[in-house]
């Protein structure tokens, strides 16, 4: 018999990604449910129900058709980097050459590079608490650590340049933010952002800013109010050149599987990350590139925003239901399409309490109501036990079905 294979300590440090293992358990749920019982209704995946538009499934299909199949440059093709060059000029009335962007296998990679490329052994990288769980183990996977610092409503569920501040020591790195945020929905006021990276840079530190739903911003209240908040929507590359930038094809561009993100760095670090590139990915996918230039047709971009309208709408029609089902947001979400509920009140009213309610409920709702939700355990620590997330990334009569089946638990 052979010995057990010895699993390397920086495996053991990687903790599940809990969303998607309840995301099994829904799935084997709703296999053994007797024929013609409730479907299951998954609120739970932070992924868009639109796919790709026409004219980018048009343009994959032309590469395959035209053999552009082939290993592109470590960095990306030249058109998309340019491309994307001037969709920053075009949104957000920035410039950011082409030659300060690098394509990658998705922001997960983009991610990946940057912490390889920043980050040594002991390091302390600064995060709000709660966030993306996968942007910690990130850090942890660069053998760094990740401090997740308690976060408030009154503060938007995001750091500030006093917490940032006050946490620092020796021992720290930088910073790695998300605006807006999973699993909350909220950005950061840039001039609250500028503060950050002063404390950030006046410690010659790191900022990273994963930006991936950067497209899908609405502002901060709900209604036609939204339109008016201009604090939101901003991207942090609008500071200086030193910003760290994640972004990705998935979320507003809704290509989640076909895997391709980019980042943005200064000039003088793009030939250490193509560097890492080369030898851990080669390169991002060479149809998926190719069919990314057809995002930026103009045809798409009205797409792109047709959606994120309804996105929108699909924001301000779910939060006051969860309000009134005792299921409150303590902050409504200004992008993204997330929200983050306090389920206590609810919980308890279906004889479910503890220091892990969330946990506990999601289940309860998955069998009694086939309604999957994401437990606040995946974002952090800090009193996540109380929250809940839902994913408004589904047509709006799932929604309203997910709403019904709720309000019959606790009628």
């Amino acid at each position: 018999m052979s010995a057990p294979l010895r699993i390397a300590r920086r495996a053991e440090r990687i903790e599940p990604f809990f969303v998607m293992e309840v995301a099994k358990a829904a799935s084997a749920l709703a296999r053994e449910a007797a024929a013609g019982s409730q479907p299951m209704l998954y609120l739970n995946i932070g992924e868009p129900d639109f796919t790709a538009p026409p004219l980018v499934q048009e343009a994959a299909a032309r590469a395959v058709s035209a053999g552009r199949t082939q290993y592109t440059p470590a960095v990306g093709i030249d058109a998309l980097r340019e491309r994307i060059s001037g969709w920053y000029a075009q949104r957000f009335g920035l410039d950011v050459p082409a030659r300060r962007i690098v394509v990658t296998a998705g922001a997960s990679a983009a991610l990946q590079l940057a912490c390889l490329a920043l980050i040594e052994a002991g390091d302390e990288i600064l995060m709000p608490d709660p966030s993306y769980p996968c942007n910690r183990h990130f850090v942890s996977a660069a053998e760094g650590r990740a401090v997740l610092l308690p976060t408030t409503a009154e503060g938007r569920f995001q750091l500030t340049a006093e917490q940032v501040k006050g946490a620092w020591n020796e021992r720290t790195r930088g910073v790695l933010l998300a605006s807006p945020s999973n699993p909350t929905g909220t950005s950061i006021p840039l001039d609250e952002l500028r503060r950050i990276h002063e404390v950030v840079k006046a410690h010659d530190g790191i900022t990273l800013v994963d930006e991936i739903y950067l497209g899908l911003s609405y502002g901060a209240a709900l209604g036609d109010a939204a339109e008016a908040d201009a604090r939101f929507g901003h991207s942090a590359l609008a500071l200086d050149d030193n910003v760290i930038s994640i972004n990705s094809f998935s979320k507003y561009f809704s290509m989640t599987g076909w895997r391709l993100g980019w980042l943005v760095v200064p000039e003088a670090l793009v030939p250490v990350v193509e560097r890492l590139a080369q030898n851990l990915f080669i390169c991002a996918s060479a149809i998926a590139q190719q069919a990314a230039l057809a995002c930026f047709e103009p045809e798409s971009i009205a797409e792109y925003e047709r959606r994120r309208a309804e996105f929108k709408a699909r924001r301000d029609w779910f939060i006051p239901q969860l309000d009134a089902l005792g299921l409150p947001v303590p902050v409504v979400p200004d992008g993204a399409f997330y929200a983050w509920a306090d389920c206590t009140a609810f919980a308890r009213h279906l004889g479910i309490s503890g220091p892990d309610t969330s946990w506990n409920l999601t289940f309860e709702l998955m069998k009694r109501a086939h309604v999957t939700v994401a437990p606040g355990r995946d974002f952090g620590t800090d009193q996540t036990g109380r929250f809940i997330r839902f994913s408004t990334a589904n047509a709006l009569p799932q929604l309203e079905e997910a709403v019904a089946r709720l309000r019959a638990l606790v009628r």
